[in-house]
């Protein structure tokens, strides 16, 4: 039997429906982090803060920021890990392997030059409780080099290592700063942590359940692996190349109902810039890190969701001082029908009452 061939359409429905942006919202905070397995952590808030933006464009207005911190620090039903928060249910997972981590040869010798500087840590947490990394002595033998921004940072750079090792885990933040502890007061206590192969499987099964439609392998990309091995059915999707393995749930899955969206820059449907392009037909570069002129679309441009198409990019900042949702400017990549207008509209409303700013100003029409 030859390899399943399926539209685009289908691909992009799928894509869509396992990332919770169909019409029928999510009504649960734990259960959505659960299907999308993770809200990656950025401290720009030009809009408000990324995680908090995928929580509000699937479960909406009725979605406080309070929640997140309410499930990370206090039902610890989520943890935060290496800046992405995570189902608590899926700890085991990424403790797997950690005792052999970190494969590279000069990270593992600076680890082991700092033994008595990792026993510190330990002490000072046993001893204390939770602690943000300022309170962390400095008693590195070795310094850690570096020609770039960690040069010397000991007490991080340790607490971050020592976080991949499932030595420490990360109990809560203070604003901005993370609190550390003992993991046997983060984690379950019955906590199941698989080999790890099979760990590898099960995050490439729940990743390829949370995207719909991947490729097996691919180029790496910034934290979070785009890739999904083997699992799933291999299919061929019309106008692109190469193999892609979809859930089998997703194929099986019918009656799509989309509906218009905004989402985060960082949010896991265009975080995979090539498979948006291919999938989309959606270009998209964060900009923020760009000098004004060479900008296109804006300092943290919101992409635009209609129904399984991304038609174009909302540049558009959160003025709290002045109480106003700033919308500089709306890019179309296709254009817009009267009905895609009045819904990315009704969008811009409900996001500046969700940020409980008093209006949305919009650029001449």
């Amino acid at each position: 039997m030859g390899i399943r061939r399926i539209t685009r359409e289908q691909a992009r429905q799928i894509a869509v429906r396992a990332q919770l942006l169909e019409a029928a919202r999510p009504d649960d905070l734990v259960a959505m982090v659960r299907q999308l397995t993770l809200l990656q952590i950025d401290p720009t808030s030009a809009v408000a803060p990324s995680a908090d933006l995928v929580a509000w464009s699937r479960l909406g207005p009725a979605y406080e920021p309070g929640q997140l911190k309410q499930a990370v620090e206090v039902e610890r039903s989520l943890f935060e890990h290496n800046a992405l928060i995570r189902p608590m249910a899926d700890v085991g997972l990424y403790l797997a392997g950690a005792a052999d981590w970190p494969s590279h040869a000069g990270m593992r010798e600076w680890m082991r030059a700092n033994e008595s500087f990792q026993r510190d840590i330990l002490a000072l947490l046993g001893d204390r409780g939770p602690v943000v990394s300022r309170e962390v002595p400095d008693t590195c033998p070795v310094p850690w080099a570096s020609t770039g921004w960690t040069n010397n940072r000991n007490v991080t750079q340790m607490l971050e290592y020592m976080m991949m090792r499932g030595q420490v885990a990360i109990a809560g933040r203070v604003g901005r700063e993370r609190v550390w502890d003992l993991p046997e007061r983060v984690y379950p206590a019955d906590v199941v942590v698989p080999a790890t192969a099979e760990a590898e499987r099960l995050k490439n099964e729940r990743r390829l359940r949370s995207l719909g439609i991947a490729r097996a392998k691919g180029t790496a990309v910034p934290v979070e692996p785009a890739i999904v091995g083997e699992v799933g059915e291999p299919v061929e999707v019309e106008d692109t190349k190469g193999v892609w393995q979809v859930d089998p749930a997703a194929l099986a899955a019918s009656g799509f109902e989309g509906r218009t969206a905004l989402v985060s820059p960082f949010d896991r449907l265009i975080h995979n810039r090539v498979r948006a392009v291919e999938l989309f037909d959606f270009e998209y570069t964060l900009e923020m890190y760009k000098p004004a002129a060479k900008r296109r679309w804006g300092y943290f441009a919101l992409p635009v969701l209609h129904g399984d198409r991304l038609v174009g990019k909302v540049d558009v900042i959160g003025d709290k001082k002045a109480s106003v949702l700033r919308v500089n400017a709306i890019h179309q990549d296709v254009k817009f029908t009267r009905a895609i207008t009045k819904a990315v509209h009704a969008e811009l409303d409900d996001l500046a009452d969700w940020l409980k700013l008093g209006k949305v100003d919009l650029p001449p029409s």
